[in-house]
């Protein structure tokens, strides 16, 4: 009989918590559920086999401190932790800290993540495997104001800074001229060390409209890794998904082969363990890496309606030690879906709305999947992101997945706080995403109109 873990942790909170527990159940794996002080009513707190509170509601004294995490998994006997996404999910001492404890890190190697995070490292290792990138600085930018504009020049304006170690957004400032770069590079940098504690920053070609296109992976750690095809994310604000589809509008079957057997052959090269996301920006049917994240995604859901996989599910085999049970010619696509991510929030303003859920409704019918943690009399705290569920659409064509969406967020009913449903109703309505043309400016040039 094939390995299987004992008991997991699960060291987050909300949909993507519920999300691991569903999986667990279906594996027949115990579950402990660790949760703040604020979330002792979450579903998946009541439904585990266990639960621990692992601190006050802030998450820095909860959900990012991981010596309560690796005491609650010391106390329960559980084997192994899964991070689920944001949190701890891509913090390589937190994976390195598990391993040593003597538990199993349901993710890949802790130098896996800590060189995917640093995206200066995750080019240069992208560009040996043989994935495109943007074109950009070969490394960090120094206290070297000549050189720095140097290399704006060889690249060509508008460029945009980035810092290294950043992510959700935070950490870009594009520039069109030479004279606001230098300017540039510095309040990036004093962002950067204010969000990352990490001032290091490094710079690439600002592509005009490109669209936000990512390939899902998955490697088994012993060689053998598949794509499951990609997604086009390029409904966003301020660099935050709100809406996400399966597979990309305009992507032929021979782009998405070519583009995922590098991604899944780059994952062989370095032996990667676990699911996995390239992310690319795509301009004149040309793709360019950005980044990887080294972890599930919120949107995974889309990939497993149109692939028939479970992500959830192998990255728990995976962990467990067993070898990937297909190969890429296993893997069809087939259908289309769609996510929209339900916020907590105002629709226009974007400020987020906690409170108390009155009354829910989930929407249903052919076709229709909510990953929620949200229920009547729900209490929305202050101290998370505001995502309360996602409604995913799936059908034979898009046109189909897209008629189905319209019904779903006009049957989905959240009453008592703020939400962003007719944002994406609106969206939904627009003539440029029912076309598939949007690229990733297309929301905030939307919102300004």
């Amino acid at each position: 009989m094939s390995p299987m873990l004992h008991k997991v942790v699960i060291a987050n909170r909300g949909e993507i918590a519920l999300r691991i527990w569903r999986a667990c159940k279906e594996l027949d794996i115990k579950t402990v559920a660790v949760h703040s002080e604020a979330d002792r009513d979450l579903i998946h707190v009541r439904l585990a086999d266990e639960s621990v509170c692992i601190g006050p509601a802030p998450a820095a004294e909860s959900y990012l401190s991981v010596p309560a995490i690796i005491s609650a998994a010391e106390i329960t006997d559980a084997d192994s932790i899964h991070p689920g996404y944001g949190f701890l999910a891509e913090n390589p001492s937190f994976a390195e800290q598990v391993e040593k404890s003597g538990f199993i890190f349901i993710g890949p190697h802790p130098e896996t993540i800590r060189e995917m995070g640093d995206k200066v490292a995750a080019i240069a290792a992208m560009k040996k495997l043989g994935i495109p990138c943007v074109p950009g600085s070969s490394d960090l930018l120094y206290d070297d104001d000549a050189a720095s504009m140097r290399t704006a020049q060889e690249i060509g304006y508008p460029i945009i800074i980035k810092a290294a170690g950043g992510g959700g957004g935070r950490g870009m400032r594009v520039v069109h001229t030479e004279s606001h770069l230098l300017n540039a590079i510095a309040m990036t940098r004093t962002e950067a060390r204010a969000a990352f504690n990490n001032d290091k920053v490094y710079m690439e070609k600002y592509l005009q409209t490109p669209r936000h296109i990512e390939v899902q992976v998955l490697g088994d750690g012993q060689g053998n890794a598949v794509h499951l095809g990609e997604r086009d994310c390029s409904i966003q604000r301020r660099h935050q998904k709100i809406i996400e589809e399966a597979p990309a509008p305009g992507i032929t079957q021979e782009q998405r082969e070519a583009i995922g057997e590098r991604c899944a052959q780059a994952c062989r090269d370095m032996r990667y363990r676990g699911a996995g996301t390239f992310e690319f920006l795509y301009e004149n049917k040309e793709f360019y890496f950005i980044e990887m994240n080294t972890r599930v995604q919120v949107e995974h859901p889309v990939t497993e309606l149109i692939t028939g996989v479970d992500i959830v599910k192998e990255q728990l085999r995976i962990a467990a030690g067993q070898k990937l049970s297909f190969t890429q010619s296993d893997i069809k696509i087939k259908g289309h879906a769609i996510e929209c991510r339900i916020n907590a929030e105002d629709p226009r303003s974007f400020l987020p709305c906690p409170g108390t859920i009155t009354h829910f409704h989930a929407p249903g019918g052919p076709g229709i999947r909510l990953d929620s943690h949200a229920y009547s009399s729900y209490k929305v705290p202050p101290y998370y992101d505001s995502l309360i569920g996602k409604v995913i659409a799936y059908g034979e064509r898009r046109e189909v997945a897209l008629a189905r969406m319209r019904n779903a967020l006009d049957e989905m009913i959240v009453e008592g706080i703020k939400t962003n449903l007719t944002l994406h109703q609106d969206i939904l309505r627009g003539n440029a995403f029912q076309k598939g043309i949007v690229n990733i400016h297309y929301l905030e040039q939307w919102l300004n109109l």
